[in-house]
């Protein structure tokens, strides 16, 4: 028998063959573009057109390329030729319309075919469902059904797919029911349930679970996903490992991904490491997404050991693995260690994006260290990233942490196009420092220039800035314009804003009926600014009210207790100020120490009460004591009141002196020149003395000082501060 090489049986095909067999291979394999390239070619070369089975290979290519404008072009010659009722090419003209998006022309391809099968029913009907049109895709459906079609599960995947509405979805359970494909298909009954984790439904989505005979692994994803979703992380758990017990199915990373955003919902640091390692097990460490969801998941979870040890494994880290990092330094109180992860960073060569530049500028911030904030800056600029708008928002934010909103208004003007986010920081730069008038002026600028619609931060700001000006008419007219003019219901932060500004301000029957008013959930929340204005107010009686009330709420809260010794000890009631001490001992509680740092040269030099470990401390107490005379000589009187212990006056003034704010003045004081402003960063609340001191501190050197406090800005010109006293 004689054997023919391939060649000479493939030369014997019509052209026609040959380039669709040249098409088919180019679309099946995804090279979406070269299939028209190859229809073009042909159509120049050979003058040959193409027949049924070519144009819905075409029009797939199409659809897969969104190309509206080939795919148009590519109707209007099937329309020449003469395909207008081949079933198959129209049905694929319908399709790629449907997934180019553009329903309307899908809708006139499918009403002027004058034949129609259950496919080109089920196209029309995906088609609406894409778009989100529900409705007209449920009046196809009856449609399709009065024509006598079987409606077959794909027929509904898409509709159920596409239901966001619980009793429309329900309706659509009942009817694949009563036609018997639930059970017999899976891929339907996967869609069911994931209509009803999508509706809040978990127990319609686990009755329809707990029916089925076969479970694939999507099944399982979606229960799984479903009671995450509610916060019941140990029911998805079980059923995470009755899975792992059942037969012939496999975990696969989105699983996992599931599986983990359920381990940071709970916090459960020994839950993460059971699922790394059984992410280890499976193979899918070394997955760029899969290290990056295990570095967070560990960072959320408290464990940074952990959450480095995985940076540190990947030998090739890709920039989002390097951002989680930074990130998570950043949002858990690590700022020095995420800035000197940046650093090392660039120096790897590769590019920082927005959000690693926003995550390190954040740590920037929280540092307060204006000159590093400044060589970030430098960099955005350097590599292109200045118009960014995240940076832009993350750079003002930043500047006016520092202590510098001038640089910050600097930035915010050079913004072209401002979204809310940009607005939202500057207006709080402005609450956080006092400057409530400049709040509100650009609140009411953004108003008249922009369109879009206000959200709950914007309005956190705006409170915040009627909070640390006392502007207390202004703070009640925001907090009801909320939901009288933009129908939002306040949160736990504007309540607490509301409150802090009532009590500010001394209108406490005002900030009790607010509070009484309040959602029950909330009020807890809300009563700590209330006794921070005992304080301040030296409102003993109601101090002792809200105190038993917050430490009924929250026992282990030391900040409590140390505000009501506070308040106690000034009203000279040293007694009951020692009982309350000695509670928050025996609790063993543990009041945070207070710290101040200054930052000079760029090198940040941090300060405690009574610190003398710095290797100037020597120099910095005889300046200090420099100062105590220059200030009594200015009429400096110390406020004793607020000294802890039961002392003699004089003793109360020396433990005064040496608060951390005031070593790091003085250090400030020897290490700079004439003229120079500082910035000092505190973690606690400045006390009335050191607020004192600081003003005349300010007069006698003629130095700007700036202070950031645990919470606000005080600005000290002349011997005044830009709070007026009012904090």
């Amino acid at each position: 028998m004689r054997h023919l090489p391939l060649t000479s049986i493939t030369s014997k095909k019509s052209p026609l063959y040959l380039f669709n067999l040249r098409i088919r291979n180019s679309t099946n394999n995804g090279h979406f573009a070269d299939t028209l390239k190859i229809y073009s070619s042909m159509l120049r070369n050979t003058h040959v057109h193409g027949n049924s089975f070519t144009f819905p290979l075409l029009f797939k290519a199409c659809a897969a390329l969104t190309s509206l404008y080939d795919g148009t072009k590519l109707h209007a010659h099937v329309l020449q030729l003469g395909f207008q009722q081949d079933i198959f090419v129209q049905t694929s003209i319908l399709d790629m319309y449907s997934k180019c998006s553009d329903l309307a022309s899908a809708r006139n391809v499918f009403d002027e075919m004058l034949t129609k099968n259950v496919v080109s029913w089920n196209t029309m009907i995906s088609a609406y469902c894409r778009g989100f049109c529900v409705m007209e895709a449920m009046d196809l459906l009856k449609e399709m059904r009065g024509f006598g079609f079987e409606l077959s599960a794909s027929t509904f995947i898409g509709v159920v797919a596409a239901c966001s509405d619980l009793r429309l979805g329900s309706s659509l359970h009942c009817c694949v029911f009563k036609l018997g494909l639930l059970q017999c298909e899976l891929p339907l009954a996967n869609s069911v349930m994931n209509m009803y984790v999508k509706c809040g439904l978990i127990d319609g989505a686990r009755s329809v679970f707990d029916t089925l005979d076969e479970r694939s692994i999507v099944s399982w994803t979606t229960i799984i996903d479903g009671y995450i979703n509610i916060g019941n992380v140990g029911e998805a758990i079980n059923l995470f490992n009755g899975m792992r017990q059942a037969m012939g199915v496999c975990q696969d990373m989105v699983l996992f991904i599931k599986i983990i955003s359920g381990c940071v919902q709970a916090g459960n640091l020994l839950l993460a490491s059971s699922v790394h390692s059984l992410v280890l097990k499976s193979g899918y460490d070394g997955e760029d997404q899969m290290d990056n969801l295990v570095l967070n998941m560990y960072a959320k979870c408290g464990d940074f050991v952990s959450a480095q040890r995985v940076f540190e494994k990947v030998d090739e880290k890709c920039i989002f693995l390097w951002t989680s990092m930074i990130a998570a330094y950043a949002q858990n109180g690590y700022p020095a260690e995420a800035l000197e992860l940046f650093k090392r960073l660039v120096r790897t060569g590769l590019e920082p994006n927005e959000a690693t530049i926003a995550s390190t500028l954040s740590a920037c911030a929280d540092l307060g260290s204006l000159s590093v904030g400044k060589e970030i800056e430098h960099y955005v600029k350097l590599n292109g990233l200045a118009s960014n708008r995240q940076v832009q928002t993350s750079l003002i934010h930043m500047f006016c942490k520092c202590g510098s909103v001038e640089k910050a208004e600097e930035v915010f003007e050079g913004v072209l196009q401002r979204d809310l986010a940009v607005w939202s920081a500057m207006i709080n730069g402005y609450a956080i420092h006092g400057m409530g008038d400049k709040a509100l002026k650009l609140f009411h600028q953004m108003q008249m220039t922009e369109i879009f619609s206000l959200d709950h931060i914007v309005f956190t700001s705006i409170l915040l800035a009627c909070s640390h000006s006392g502007f207390v008419e202004d703070g009640l007219k925001y907090f009801k314009s909320m939901e009288n003019d933009y129908g939002m219901e306040p949160g736990i932060e504007h309540y607490t804003c509301l409150v802090d500004l009532l009590g500010r301000a001394g209108h406490f029957n005002l900030a009790l009926k607010t509070i009484q008013e309040m959602p029950v959930h909330v009020q807890a929340q809300v009563w700590s600014p209330l006794l921070s204005a005992c304080r301040k107010h030296r409102n003993i009686e109601l101090g002792e009210y809200v105190a038993r009330k917050l430490l009924d709420l929250n026992p282990g809260n030391t900040s409590n207790y140390v505000l009501m010794a506070n308040i106690y000890t000034s009203g000279g009631r040293w007694k009951e100020a020692a009982v309350t001490r000695s509670i928050m001992r025996n609790r063993g509680l543990v009041k945070e120490p207070g710290w101040s740092q200054v930052e000079i040269n760029g090198y940040i030099h941090v300060f405690t009460a009574g610190d003398r470990s710095h290797h100037q401390s020597a120099g910095i107490y005889r300046k200090l004591d420099e100062l105590n005379v220059k200030l009594k000589e200015a009429g400096y009187i110390a406020e004793t009141d607020m000294v802890v212990h039961d002392l003699e006056n004089e003793e109360k003034e020396d433990s005064l002196k040496v608060h951390s704010e005031r070593l790091a003045v003085a250090w400030g004081l020897i290490s700079t020149d004439s003229g120079t402003t500082l910035t000092i960063i505190k973690n606690l609340q400045t006390c009335g003395d050191c607020h004192s001191f600081l003003k005349f501190t300010s007069k006698v050197t003629g130095r700007h000082l700036i202070v950031r406090d645990g919470q606000r800005f005080h600005h000290f010109q002349s011997g005044s501060c830009s709070c007026k006293d009012f904090w």
